[in-house]
């Protein structure tokens, strides 16, 4: 690809000329595609329609993520989409066109070649985003589910050993109670998590 820039503009970014701006290969733009948080920027720089502050894309992406509210976000929660936009996915869609960065201003605006996006990102509405989050990534809704399940498990051979090697006080429990106390934990678990509507 080559771009062309001029730089007589004034608010902080190189302007590529109309001309000089070669459209991408589908196969380019479906790559650029497939990580969900550049299809979040992108989206959120369509929707905003001008400069927007790196943060502020950030928590909106994030916010996207968790299926929260930006006030409703934690630090950890902001921190990691925050990172990851700022090393990764912003300076890869910058050195394509497809956005403006200026990393000492901590601004973004869409650039020349955003519009080639749009059709891809106007085709999904907000269901079809919804479900191909979960079917394409590990959604966050699920990993706390995974972390709840694998500490079960470590409790559960953590108890089971004690109670072989004859540690005290698990080994003055019968090893009957220890193995209904752990098949009941995974029982209630998996209620638990059918009851939130996870699958």
């Amino acid at each position: 690809m080559s771009v062309s820039s001029d730089s007589t503009a004034g608010d902080g970014f190189e302007h590529a000329t109309e001309e000089s701006v070669e459209p991408l290969s589908r196969d380019k733009i479906f790559h650029i595609l497939q990580t969900q948080r550049r299809r979040d920027a992108l989206r959120f720089l369509k929707e905003t329609g001008g400069t927007v502050e790196m943060r502020d894309l950030a928590e909106q992406v994030a916010a996207w993520e968790n299926d929260t509210t930006v006030q409703a976000l934690t630090s950890d929660e902001r921190q990691r989409v925050y990172i990851a936009l700022y090393q990764s996915h912003l300076p890869k869609l910058e050195s394509e066109g497809i956005i403006r960065y200026n990393k000492s201003r901590g601004i973004v605006e869409r650039g020349p070649l955003a519009d080639q996006f749009d059709p891809y990102l106007d085709t999904a509405d907000e269901s079809d985003y919804e479900v191909e989050t979960k079917e394409t990534e590990s959604s966050d809704d699920e990993i706390p589910w995974l972390r709840y399940y694998r500490r079960a498990t470590a409790v559960g051979i953590a108890v089971v050993a004690a109670a072989w090697l004859g540690v005290p006080p698990v080994s003055f429990v019968p090893n009957l109670i220890w193995d209904v106390l752990i098949v009941a934990s995974f029982t209630a678990l998996s209620l638990a998590q059918l009851l939130a509507g996870d699958e």
